[in-house]
């Protein structure tokens, strides 16, 4: 589950690029939060008819924060942000959930607690990261908003690292259920929001609304499954290791969609990341050999 998270938002940045041309940022994330709750509401509905909690205990307020800042918070900024900085810079503000989710899973939770272990392996691929996305990252590109543009995509890693923290927090639940309440709370957040931002929404080309389609559906409603699944099951501090495959997939995508030049630095990248990943995990890839 975490491979294939890796390779769908590897992928995500471009889409949202080819989106952005004719679609204004804050529609474009209401759009892909709004189809993604329908048809993630819909199923959850159909298979479980509508219920949501396993036992007594309910967090409801935790719910409504996991809308926030897993949905409508970060697709906005990161919506926002691609249009004042390289999509490079927003794929290393992704890398940095994994440092931030640590040491807020080492207080928020008693199973989560940091070692040199964990810190090394996140340390380790952190490093890969940067050796794959370099310093042209991080070169201006003139834009007079694209400090706050760098702060918008800090504040969606953020975002990400709270929400997924607080998901783990919460009491036994439907997972599909989990996956549509919160997608379904972003979206009563963020049409209101676009409509104050931008006015009543445009009507986009069908080739956008094919770009909006699938970032609904696929990186939005498939992959927040999924995002749940791994929380639920292996922790936030493992489910944020995906977040650094997203540049080196990036990387991939580029050179496979884009025929761009394969560079050395690409494998280098790849074996600090897996090595990184290892480090970290070693403990539960150990307990998985053993069971087989």
């Amino acid at each position: 589950m975490v491979g294939t998270l890796g390779i769908v938002w590897g992928a995500t940045f471009l889409v949202i690029e080819l989106a952005l041309a004719g679609i204004s940022p804050a529609w474009l994330a209401a759009g892909r939060v709004t189809l993604a709750a329908t048809l993630t509401l819909v199923i959850w509905i159909a298979l479980t008819g509508g219920r949501l909690w396993s036992g007594r205990d309910r967090n409801w307020p935790g719910l409504c924060l996991i809308g926030a800042l897993s949905t409508a918070v970060p697709y906005l900024c990161l919506a926002w942000a691609q249009t004042h900085v390289s999509s490079g810079l927003a794929g290393v503000s992704m890398a940095a959930i994994a440092l931030i989710v640590l040491p807020l899973s080492h207080f928020a939770l008693p199973d989560a607690k940091m070692t040199w272990r964990s810190s090394a392996g996140l340390c380790i691929g952190f490093v890969g990261v940067m050796i794959l996305i370099g310093g042209g990252a991080f070169r201006s590109t003139g834009d007079p908003l694209e400090p706050l543009g760098r702060l918008a995509c800090l504040g969606a890693a953020l975002s990400y690292s709270v929400s997924s923290v607080t998901m783990r927090r919460l009491p036994p639940a439907d997972p599909l259920g989990l996956a549509a309440v919160p997608l379904l709370i972003g979206s009563c957040m963020i049409v209101p929001l676009a409509l104050l931002l931008e006015g009543p929404p445009p009507l986009p080309a069908p080739e956008t609304l094919g770009w909006i389609a699938l970032l609904g559906f696929v990186p939005t409603a498939g992959a927040n499954l999924l995002r749940v699944l791994v929380i639920r099951r292996a922790g936030p501090v493992f489910m944020s290791l995906t977040n650094y495959q997203v540049p080196c997939w990036s990387v991939i995508f580029g050179i496979v969609i884009l025929d761009e030049p394969v560079e050395a630095k690409l494998f280098l990248a790849l074996a600090l990341i897996l090595s990184g990943i290892g480090i970290s995990q070693w403990p539960a890839l150990r307990r998985t050999i053993m069971r087989r």
